[in-house]
């Protein structure tokens, strides 16, 4: 393979792919990118066995060939040459290397065979549609703090994407819960999407499909089996392995006849918060909130750490409430809120409370009260 490449061409393809690569692996072909260069470009594969990523850049081929080279160390390489330099790569079958040149740059890496790296197989895809990328990228950042980090519950460890009955006909569905919190974001459901029952798409594969549509590209592409799910993003594309189990029927957990309601300026709010668990030594960092006419005070008592109360102004004409919520969690919320106002909905201190953002009634958030 002789080939050279535009420097920030080749940075930006790598930039795609060489986060699926694990630092640490006991298979070292997992550890290296596939490089082929054929028809005018290069292609860069890299995987990790569950989930793809691959992307392609134009270049000048002189010698079409493929090999392996380590991700995260040719990346590295890359990054730190000169913006806009022009980058030529060359392997050196004899001595198992590739040279890397760039002006008075010059670098070898070990490589391994092409024919060693396993690339994932393809399913057909049950569910094929396009959907704006600010609208993915909202379903994806409205949820996917709520994601489950406890491994034994594996069919929480994802976002759940599914098509569902809106209010207003159907919608695609993003929720995500780690069963003391949910968080759901919906829009219009996209043309060709009707078919996607539900799919549960991992903590990884989200992150860095995330990243991925940070690339400018007004769509995205969704292709979905049973089993995988791939993201296409211009050249960019992004396969995963599904999380195999059922998602809960997180319908049933969310209030629907809370009827007290407090209306609190988010900032604030947050910001209360934050100062008052400040001295909660307890893991879970709770904070009680009392709720008294127009306002709601947040307090902790701590038996080794000390206690903190605030109040803060707000609208409430209910009867006067006590509940406790984890502080980290309200934090998540409040700065998932975009209005300039948080609107909580209770029932009573023992039940879930419903939080709303009035500038984006479609995205639902349910916390799990603590006791206090």
């Amino acid at each position: 393979m002789k080939i050279t490449i535009d420097r920030n061409d080749l940075l930006k393809a790598l930039t795609h792919v060489q986060s699926v690569v694990e630092k640490r692996t006991t298979i070292p072909i997992l550890s290296n990118v596939l490089m082929t260069a054929e028809s005018g470009q290069l292609k860069l594969t890299a995987t990790d066995l569950d989930i793809e990523a691959s992307d392609a850049a134009a270049a000048m081929i002189e010698q079409d060939g493929a090999i392996t080279a380590p991700a995260h160390t040719l990346f590295d390489v890359v990054r730190k040459l000169p913006d806009g330099s022009s980058v030529r790569l060359a392997t050196d079958p004899e001595r198992s290397l590739i040279v890397i040149e760039a002006g008075r740059s010059h670098f070898e890496l070990h490589t391994l065979p092409a024919s060693d790296f396993q690339p994932m197989g393809k399913d057909d895809a049950a569910t094929r549609f396009d959907i704006a990328t600010s609208d993915l990228k909202r379903l994806v950042d409205k949820t996917r703090f709520a994601i489950s980090t406890e491994e034994t519950r594996y069919y929480l460890n994802g976002v759940y994407l599914h098509v569902a009955d809106g209010e207003e006909g159907k919608v695609l569905r993003t929720v995500a819960t780690d069963g003391h919190r949910l968080a759901l974001a919906e829009i219009p459901a996209p043309k060709g999407s009707e078919g996607l029952d539900g799919v549960i798409v991992p903590r990884k594969a989200v992150a860095e499909m995330r990243r991925l549509i940070d690339s400018g590209e007004d769509k995205v592409t969704i292709e979905a089996s049973d089993a995988k799910i791939t993201f296409r993003v211009g050249q960019a594309v992004l396969t995963s392995k599904l999380i195999d189990g059922s998602f809960p029927d997180y319908g049933r957990v969310i209030p629907k006849s809370n009827d007290r309601i407090l209306t609190v300026d988010n900032k604030v709010f947050e910001q209360a918060v934050d100062r008052v668990a400040t001295v909660s030594g307890e893991r879970s960092r709770s904070v009680k909130m009392t709720l008294a006419e127009d306002q709601v005070k947040l307090s902790v008592n701590h038996s080794e750490t000390g206690a903190g109360e605030e109040e803060v102004e707000a609208q409430y004409g209910a009867e006067g409430l006590e509940i406790g919520f984890n502080a980290r969690y309200l934090l998540d919320i409040a700065g998932q809120i975009e209005d300039a106002n948080a609107v909580f909905e209770f029932k009573d201190g023992a039940s879930p409370a419903l939080v709303r953002d009035p500038k984006d009634p479609s995205a639902r958030y349910v916390l799990m009260p603590l006791r206090v």
